[in-house]
C-alpha cells in the first residue's frame, strides 16, 4: 500500500498514548478513529486531545488551523466494528499484555481488508509473536511510539519474521508523513532497543538505591544533569568516541563486572506494587504527589520536554 493511498487510521486503545498518537495523525491530515471499548476511556481522551493540541499550539509546534483540522478529523467510537470500516492503516495500542493482543488480532483480521497495515505499539512484545495468529503476517508491523507520543518525534520500527518490505516502507513512509522519525530495529527482541535501554539504566538506579549508595532523589539529579544532560546531545555510541575507546576499555573491564544483573524485578519495586503505591497514578511510588500538585508537575514536565525538543531540533537543522 502507498502512503497516498493511506486516508484512514484507526487507534485502538485510548489509555495512556491512544490520545496522543491519534491527535498526530489527525493533524496531520489523516481521517482518525480513536476507538476503545471503555466509554469512559473514550471521553477522558477527548480531554487529552485537547490538551494536546493547546500544548502544541501554545510552543509553536502546531498552527491553530492545523490543530482545529486536527479536531475535525478526530472521532471517537467503542464500537470496535465501526471504528474499522474504511481503515487503511491501524495502530493498536491496547494493554500490554500478549493474550489480550493476540485475542485483538484474531478479532480484527476479518474485519479489514488484507492490504490494511496492522501497526503494534507494543512496549516490548516480539513482532513475530502478534503476528503468528494472524492469517497475513506479511503486514504486522511494530510501530513503537515514545510516551508521550505527540512530543517525543522517534518511532522504532520493528519488522517481524514475516513482515514484508512493502509494509515497513509503507509505515516509513506514514511516519515521515506525521513529522516523525521512522528508525529501523534490525532483529525482532523484546523490548526492542529504546526499552532494553531504558530498563537497563533503571535497574541499576534501583541497584543503586537499594544498596544505599545514593538516594532515589540523588540518583535521579545525576541522572538528569549527568547522563540524561550528556546523552541528549550525544548519544552512547557517539560519547564512546568522545571520552576514547581506551578509556572505555579499560573502565569497563572492571566496572562492568560490578554492574547489577538482577534478572526479576526489584523488590522496591514488587513490595510497592503489592500495596497498591503505583507512582502518580495513585499519588504514591517510589516518591509521594499530592493531587492538587500532579497536573502542575504534568504540565511542567512536558514544557520542559518541549523545549528539549526544540533544542535538538535548532541543533540538528544547524
Amino acid at each position: 500500500m502507498m502512503t497516498t493511498e493511506i486516508r484512514k487510521v484507526t487507534v485502538a486503545g485510548a489509555g495512556t498514548m491512544g490520545p496522543g498518537i491519534a491527535a498526530t495523525f489527525a493533524s496531520h491530515g489523516y481521517d482518525t478513529t480513536l476507538t476503545d471499548i471503555q466509554a469512559d476511556a473514550l471521553d477522558r481522551a477527548n480531554s487529552t486531545v485537547d490538551m494536546v493540541y493547546t500544548v502544541l499550539v501554545k510552543e509553536g509546534f502546531l498552527t491553530q488551523n492545523a490543530a482545529e483540522a486536527g479536531r475535525e478529523r478526530l472521532t471517537t467510537e467503542s464500537n470496535l466494528d465501526v471504528a474499522l470500516q474504511g481503515v487503511d492503516f491501524l495502530v493498536e495500542s491496547i494493554p500490554e499484555e500478549l493474550d489480550i493482543k493476540q485475542a485483538f488480532y484474531r478479532e480484527i483480521e476479518p474485519k479489514v481488508g488484507a492490504e490494511v497495515i496492522l501497526a503494534s505499539n507494543t512496549s516490548g512484545f516480539p513482532i513475530t509473536k502478534l503476528a503468528e495468529v494472524t492469517e497475513f503476517p506479511g503486514r504486522v508491523i511494530g510501530m513503537h511510539w515514545s510516551n508521550p507520543p505527540h512530543i517525543i518525534p522517534v518511532i522504532e520500527v520493528i519488522r517481524g519474521i514475516k513482515t514484508d518490505d512493502a509494509t515497513v516502507a509503507a509505515t516509513h513512509a506514514v511516519t515521515n508523513s506525521i513529522e516523525m522519525i521512522p528508525v529501523d530495529v534490525l532483529r525482532d527482541v523484546p523490548g526492542f532497543v529504546e526499552n532494553r535501554i531504558l530498563y537497563a539504566i533503571m535497574r541499576e538506579a534501583l541497584h543503586l538505591v537499594e544498596q544505599g549508595v545514593a538516594a532515589p532523589e540523588a540518583v535521579d539529579e545525576i541522572v538528569k544533569w549527568g547522563v540524561g544532560f550528556k546523552l541528549a546531545a550525544i548519544p552512547p555510541l557517539q560519547l564512546l568516541d568522545v571520552a576514547g575507546l581506551d578509556i572505555y576499555n579499560s573502565v569497563a573491564s572492571y566496572l562492568n563486572a560490578d554492574l547489577s544483573t538482577e534478572q526479576g524485578v526489584s523488590s522496591a519495586i514488587t513490595e510497592k506494587v503489592e500495596q497498591g503505591n503505583l507512582g502518580i497514578k495513585s499519588g504514591r511510588g517510589l516518591f509521594e504527589y499530592k493531587p492538587d500538585e500532579i497536573p502542575a508537575l504534568m504540565q511542567r514536565r512536558m514544557r520542559m520536554l518541549l523545549d528539549v525538543k526544540k533544542a535538538l531540533t535548532k541543533s540538528d537543522a544547524g
